[in-house]
């Protein structure tokens, strides 16, 4: 069994209705899994850190940050996907 590969979704903006149901559509859209996720208002200020199996062959980490990029910029929203790899290497220095 291959090793699973996550990604590190982060998410901010003013708070709108659907900001998760948009982001979560667009990681079944590309066959990606919420293993995780946290999501908190402050003042009218949205934040969002999610964890995605991304293992699938169907999904391209590439396609995904792209359509998430998209996502934000039309939501006027900033999101950033990032492999978990990169926060897992900083503590193994």
């Amino acid at each position: 069994m291959n090793e699973m590969k996550k990604a590190v979704v982060t998410v901010l903006g003013i708070d709108r209705k659907g900001i998760i149901a948009h982001v979560s559509n667009i990681l079944l859209h590309h066959d990606a899994n919420i293993l995780d996720i946290n999501q908190t208002v402050v003042s009218e200020y949205f934040n969002m850190v999610l964890i995605a199996d991304i293992s699938s062959d169907a999904c391209s980490f590439s396609a995904l940050s792209d359509a998430l990029t998209k996502l934000g910029q039309e939501l006027g929203l900033q999101i950033r996907v990032q492999r978990s790899e990169i926060f897992e290497a900083m503590y193994r220095v």
